[in-house]
């Protein structure tokens, strides 16, 4: 077992951040790295186009067939089954080549797609769906088009429309969609902030003086959208992190709890158990 959770970065000397790769080509070459948790500060889109698998996002098994897409937000902790035989294309990208506007911005920490105030789930298309393969093999062709005007934008405006068309996909599939309004932006920027700074910040004051907004009208906007406290969701960016160095690192436990801010490792192990019902030590053991 790792000492940490690997953490990669985009790959350098890309023209562009932006990269498709075969899956079954990924596999062969470096099944080692795709099966072992790790996250990575860019985004994923996985397209199925024949075979079997798992894919394991922070806990959640997600299953993987033909005609499946996954999208995988950035900062996720993830991996492969090491017995998936998939064969398909796997598109990476970063925020910087997405979001040419606020509005590419606005976009991409909305969409259902990537929105992880929801469980990930995997979007089924059917056979005679040839869209996404086709947008796809688009941005193949156009990735060899570096030296041609237009370049960047003709590649961004490709993945904008199969994004578009996924979010489409996945509500008419049933999907639930969070309410658009100010209590979502609220709850959208504060799950953003808390990503960012929760192993520093536990004061939801802090957080709501961020956002330029009172700690009532923060409440009220998280339990409107998600039925929970402003409190909560911070502990529950804490207890995500514990679980996760727990089963996917050999940190001893003092340390854990000291690089999630409690000083004493006691108070960790109290705080551990009252959110998830075992110990910190019990939770590490049933998932060796």
């Amino acid at each position: 077992m790792a000492e940490k959770i690997i953490n990669y970065k985009f790959k350098p000397g890309l023209k562009l951040e932006i990269e498709i790769l075969p899956i079954q080509s990924l596999y062969k070459k470096h099944k080692n790295i795709l099966t072992v948790p790790h996250r990575a500060d860019f985004y994923h889109v996985l397209f199925i186009r024949k075979g079997k698998g798992q894919h394991l996002i922070d806990f959640q098994p997600i299953q993987l067939s033909s005609n499946t897409l996954l999208f995988i937000k950035k900062g996720k902790v993830h991996f492969f089954d090491k017995s998936g035989k998939l064969e398909g294309d796997l598109i990476l990208f970063t925020e910087d080549f997405f979001c040419r506007n606020e509005d590419d911005l606005t976009f991409l920490h909305s969409t259902i797609l990537f929105n992880d105030l929801l469980d990930n789930t995997a979007i089924k298309t059917s056979a005679s769906n040839t869209f996404f393969s086709d947008v796809i093999e688009a941005m193949k062709k156009e990735l060899n088009n570096q030296a041609k005007e237009f370049h960047h934008e003709m590649l961004q405006n490709l993945l904008h429309n199969l994004l578009m068309a996924a979010h489409r996909e996945k509500r008419a599939q049933g999907y639930r969609e969070l309410p658009k309004g100010a209590d979502l932006d609220y709850t959208l920027l504060f799950n953003e902030l808390i990503d960012k700074y929760f192993l520093t910040r536990k004061s939801v004051n802090e957080y709501a003086a961020n956002i330029h907004i009172t700690e009532k009208r923060l409440s009220k906007a998280t339990s409107n959208i998600l039925g929970k406290s402003p409190k909560e969701l911070i502990s529950q960016r804490v207890v995500l992190e514990a679980k996760r160095l727990l089963v996917h690192t050999n940190q001893p436990i003092k340390e854990i709890a000291f690089h999630l801010g409690f000083v004493e490792t006691t108070n960790f192990i109290k705080y551990f158990k009252s959110h998830t019902g075992s110990t910190p030590t019990e939770f590490r053991e049933s998932h060796l």
